[in-house]
């Protein structure tokens, strides 16, 4: 067992969305296995569980936290926020899942040009500085793991200190997708047929099971349900969620388009409802067991390419077929599996045409049901957390951030200050750790090496 901190810049609480989710399963995971595990975020924090400690920290709490454990993961900006981390001799698990600069390339349009160009260019920074840190890594898919090894060996990481002995490089970044709950999805109350007015019980419900954002098309989703209302009255479209529950996500310019669009075509509350607020964690299954179709539309652009969305994962999991704009991941995996149909970005006739048939075909919606029940098999959270699960029960140091020939050559090469931790306690920190690592040997071997860079002058 080891003392394991999770760290999340998103809200805990009833209403939680993907980075907090996902935060809060590793830390399940992770306790489940055996360790001692904190969950804290630095915004608010109205959760608690039996298995780990659940809290909201400042500086100087995390700061004790760090001194506690064994292993720190953390996702987001955490590490700008506290920068003091970058000088942490402990093992940092950095998790990427996210490549929230892409995002970042639609989501700022709304900011004015000037603006949106320092929010990409300080994502940038902010994961760069994690990139060269980190001592573990953990992405979505694979690839996604491509973008991150090429953005790693740009940095100087992909080097033969994290290449010998690991060519495969899968113990410097691995692959542990999103996930999902093992036990199947059980109605607890009601969901929104026969509840939101407008909605019956014998209508068909199209699902769009999350928020809507710049990067996403609801605009052509829209158009195919009003194609759909012209040969059929019971197509309804039920947006999850409006109002994020992190105060720092603010309602985007694509989500009052989505609104104005519905209105503009007479759909608005007769076939096209939008939840205005967010649906609870624990009540989501009685919305999903409700759905007979899940939807997912989005714009042909880089974020898509890199992206993996984590919405269509609650799908799969209440087992329903699926309706997604090919280009990502888990569209590829639709198609491979059989899972549902995917189209073209931006064409609302083929959309509607595929959101009908799986409608009116019930072999091809039963196909899907079949193949959603054996694929989710593979994305239960034990299942997809495993390489974290292997880490933290043997946590390290990344071997080329141990090296000090190595992070020397990196950091004057890339023009970049050095975070290295300086002082004798950093010094005594460094010397466990290489005397973990390779033993009197290795320990000697370094303090060689930094003699002759002494003598060097770096």
């Amino acid at each position: 067992m080891s003392r394991v901190v999770v760290a999340t810049g998103d809200v805990l609480g009833e209403r939680i969305a993907g980075p907090a989710i996902r935060a809060w399963q590793i830390a399940e995971v992770l306790a489940a296995a055996g360790h001692e595990v904190q969950l804290v975020t630095i915004l608010e924090c109205a959760a608690a569980s039996d298995r780990f400690t659940v809290r909201h920290v400042g500086d100087a709490q995390l700061r004790e936290l760090e001194a506690w454990c064994d292993t720190l993961v953390f996702q987001g900006s955490l590490m700008h926020e506290h920068q003091w981390l970058r000088d942490s001799v402990k093992p940092l698990v950095v998790d990427v899942y996210d490549p929230f600069h892409l995002e970042l390339l639609e989501q700022a349009r709304d900011e004015g040009e000037a603006r949106r160009r320092d929010i990409v260019h300080n994502a940038v920074v902010v994961l760069n500085d994690q990139l060269r840190r980190g001592d573990f890594f953990l992405c979505a898919s694979e690839k996604q793991r491509d973008l991150w090894i090429g953005s790693l060996a740009a940095l100087g990481r992909v080097n033969t200190g994290t290449y010998d002995g690991d060519e495969t490089l899968r113990g410097l970044i691995a692959v542990a997708p999103f996930g999902l709950d093992a036990a199947p999805p059980v109605r607890t109350g009601p969901g929104v047929k026969g509840v939101v007015e407008g909605i019956g019980p014998d209508d068909k419900l199209l699902l769009w099971g999350g928020g809507i954002y710049n990067w996403f098309d609801p605009l052509t989703l829209i158009r195919a349900v009003e194609l759909l209302g012209r040969e059929r009255d019971d197509v309804r479209l039920f947006f999850m969620g409006l109002a994020h529950p992190n105060p720092r996500v603010p309602k985007m310019r694509m989500a009052v388009a989505a609104e104005k669009l519905a209105a503009d075509l007479g759909l608005l509350d007769r076939s096209v409802f939008f939840n205005q607020g967010w649906v609870p964690y624990a009540e989501r299954a009685n919305v999903l067991l409700d759905a007979d179709l899940g939807v997912s539309t989005h714009l042909d652009h880089v974020e898509t390419a890199y992206s993996f969305r984590t919405r269509l994962l609650d799908c799969l999991w209440a087992g329903m077929p699926q309706v997604a704009t090919r280009g990502d991941s888990l569209a590829e995996l639709i198609d491979a599996e059989g899972l549902g149909l995917t189209v073209p970005p931006g064409d609302a006739p083929a959309l509607a045409a595929a959101i009908g048939r799986l409608l009116d075909e019930p072999e091809l919606a039963a196909g899907a049901r079949a193949a959603a029940a054996r694929v989710a098999a593979g994305f239960t959270w034990p299942t997809v957390l495993a390489p974290l699960v292997d880490f933290c029960a043997a946590p390290h140091r990344a071997p080329d951030l141990l090296d000090e020939d190595l992070v020397g050559r990196m950091a004057p090469a890339l023009g970049i200050v050095s975070h290295r931790p300086v002082g004798l306690r950093a010094n005594a920190a460094l010397a466990r750790d290489y005397l973990k690592a390779g033993g009197p040997t290795l320990v000697a071997t370094k303090v060689a090496s930094r003699l002759r860079n002494l003598a060097a002058g770096r």
